[in-house]
């Protein structure tokens, strides 16, 4: 058997049309939507509303400003459209029937942070497997599927009043919930690492991502054989050995074009 392992493809829908290509499944583990691209300022949602300028100015802000005038300037961004959450609804839409249909594998697909899954349904057309929360069985071994990412211990994933996009962040406790169910896996698949700290960092950013303890804790309890992930674009190390179990960064596939290999 030979599966191919997305994650973090962010608009990239030519290389995602060639990510199947001699595979016997495709597993894409989230952010299909390119909401800012730092890169292509013209690009992305974001891009697509307010401009490159306006965009570089905001990419700007992230890299060098404080989180509080960058939160000031995004809302004097979103103060410029009559109905922003509509305007949102559009894009996501528009990059979402783009997205899907470059699937051409069968595909087994979770959303990441940066993904609206309520509107998944819609879009997900024959061969494409939405399987968040779900175990099922490709080439006699059992993948688990956790979606999304988790929000920091005590703050609740209430939207903030007028908000016109919200990304996919889970309580620590629904996304622990949901990785319990996970059983008897083979390959655990999800969007976020494990709580290891050299698989969160970001060596960019110059920042540790969100991980998971309850996978770190299902790795070492059932001790899969892979545990394929993404989420962190630079991590510190794209792999590390957890007891039986190789931990894998799948890698940036906005950026690489290249999906992860498994083979057995």
């Amino acid at each position: 058997m030979r599966v191919h392992v997305v994650s973090d493809v962010h608009g990239n829908a030519d290389a995602l049309k060639r990510a199947g290509d001699g595979a016997d499944a495709l597993v894409v583990l989230g952010d299909l939507l390119d909401f800012v691209d730092y890169h292509d300022h013209d690009k992305g949602i974001m891009g697509v509303l307010f401009g490159a300028e306006k965009v570089g100015e905001f990419a700007r802000l992230r890299r060098e400003g404080t989180r509080d005038e960058t939160v000031a300037y995004s809302r004097t961004l979103w103060a410029t459209l009559d109905d922003p959450a509509a305007a949102v609804d559009e894009a996501v839409r528009e990059q979402y029937s783009t997205m899907f249909a470059s699937m051409t594998a069968p595909t087994y697909a979770i959303p990441g942070n940066v993904d609206a899954p309520s509107a998944w349904p819609e879009f997900a057309g024959e061969g494409v497997h939405l399987v968040d929360g779900e175990v099922v069985t490709i080439g006699g071994l059992r993948f688990g599927f956790a979606g999304g990412a988790v929000l920091p211990d005590g703050v609740l994933p209430r939207p903030r009043k007028g908000a016109a996009w919200r990304p996919y962040l889970r309580a620590r406790e629904e996304f622990d919930a949901a990785v319990s169910l996970l059983d008897q896996v083979d390959v655990l698949c999800t969007h976020i690492p494990p709580a290891v700290p050299e698989l969160t960092y970001d060596v960019v950013a110059r920042r540790a991502e969100l991980g998971s303890k309850a996978l770190l804790d299902l790795i070492r309890r059932q001790r899969p054989r892979w545990s394929v992930f993404g989420h962190v674009h630079q991590p510190l190390a794209a792999r590390r050995r957890v007891g039986h179990t190789e931990c894998r960064n799948v890698g940036h596939f906005k950026e690489t074009g290249q999906p992860y290999v498994l083979r057995w």
